[in-house]
């Protein structure tokens, strides 16, 4: 059963309305997060009353006794009866049931966030029901703010992640280098195949990946190139894995720079203004500091450098154009974040601490930790090397 939630109960106290509905499928986040189940299809999730009462299909329903957070399980099978339903498109009596549902319920207005399918909130409304957007992003806010449970799931994730990077890493130690491309079994390397290296690798963690970024060259320097194609010796390889565990459905990321061969003077130079730029961001953190400030720590030490900035540029592409980090959980970018304008940190904050350097072009480096924020500063929930890693 899901514990009362005070910040979504003051929320709902504050804007005036008897609940907040949700309804999406199990891959919606905030869908997860409130109702504990995982579903392919739509299902409706209200919060009243401080219990959380879920509204699924029929068959669905014994699981989610089980599996769910839910207070109360419903039927959708229990309000199909009604006159209204006759004759209606089966896709329309779906969205008609969450009418009859909230009515007896006793709701007369829901909270809604900003997603939410605006042909169901046409019908509610049709039907009395009030239906009002909540711009506060307050399931962002609440989610952002790890639970220790949570902590320890996207900290078994992270463990994949690693384990990921080091199968990459193996993979690229015994590779070749023929004509400045690197060969492995007589075939060139590529990104291709290093990324299905490592999507073994978190799998044996339970892990899945949908995506992840294995860029040489040029490709590392434009943001969130996958990277394709053979991979080059004696440039920086950006690896940057972010897992989802399977069960859990949270989510680990991190990013080390991985050389085959030797590393140029600049590649070194960069290398070592990113790792001064993650201590200075790391230094920083803690409960009470803006995002922004531990962003501006991070510009500060590539500005002093020459190298510009998102804070003294209008959308550069080269130097450090990017965000310091992001939160991390049930999704791999939330709340909160490390960069201008950014609010306050918490205590239970999970972050990343992602400084590069890029040159359009050319290509680039980029260190990436991921975080817990403490009281008194942070936990860093990285376990791997940070140095550049040359093989």
């Amino acid at each position: 059963m899901t514990p009362a939630i005070p910040q979504l109960t003051a929320f709902l106290d504050q804007a005036g309305t008897d609940g907040y509905l949700i309804d999406a499928d199990g891959n919606d986040s905030h869908q997860y997060y409130l109702s504990g189940y995982h579903m392919l299809d739509e299902f409706v999730t209200l919060y009243a009353d401080e219990r959380v009462t879920l509204l699924l299909p029929g068959p669905e329903c014994s699981q989610a006794e089980r599996d769910s957070n839910g207070d109360e399980i419903r039927s959708r099978a229990e309000f199909r009866n009604a006159a209204a339903l006759e004759d209606m498109d089966p896709r329309k009596a779906r969205k008609r049931v969450t009418v009859d549902f909230l009515h007896a319920a006793g709701i007369d207005s829901v909270s809604v966030p900003v997603s939410f399918p605006v042909g169901t909130a046409d019908l509610l409304r049709e039907h009395g029901i009030e239906v009002v957007p909540e711009y506060e992003y307050v399931l962002d806010e609440i989610r952002a703010v790890k639970r220790d449970r949570e902590i320890d799931h996207i900290r078994e994730t992270q463990r994949a992640a690693e384990d990921g990077m080091a199968a990459a890493e193996d993979l690229l130690e015994r590779a070749t280098v023929a004509d400045g491309v690197l060969h492995l079994d007589g075939d060139p390397l590529t990104s291709e195949r290093v990324r299905e290296h490592i999507e073994r690798a978190v799998l044996n963690r339970g892990c899945g990946l949908d995506q992840c970024i294995v860029a040489s060259g040029p490709a590392g320097a434009r943001a969130h190139d996958p990277g394709t194609g053979p991979l080059q010796a004696n440039v920086p390889i950006i690896i940057d894995i972010f897992p989802r565990h399977k069960r859990t459905r949270y989510f680990g990321d991190m990013t080390r720079t991985v050389v085959k061969g030797t590393p140029s003077d600049r590649t070194r130079e960069w290398y070592a203004l990113v790792s001064e730029a993650s201590e200075a961001a790391l230094d920083t953190i803690r409960a009470g500091v803006t995002g922004e400030t531990v962003h501006a720590a991070v510009c500060d030490v590539f500005e002093s450098a020459g190298y510009p900035t998102g804070r003294t540029a209008d959308n550069p592409d080269s130097g450090f154009p990017h965000a310091t980090g992001h939160g991390v959980g049930l999704d791999v970018h939330e709340a909160p974040y490390l960069a201008q304008h950014a609010g306050e940190l918490e205590a239970g904050h999970v972050v990343t601490v992602e400084p590069g350097l890029y040159e359009q072009g050319t290509g680039g480096v980029r260190l990436e930790d991921l975080v817990v924020v403490t009281d008194d500063g942070h936990e860093n929930m990285t376990d791997y090397p940070r140095d550049l890693r040359v093989v």
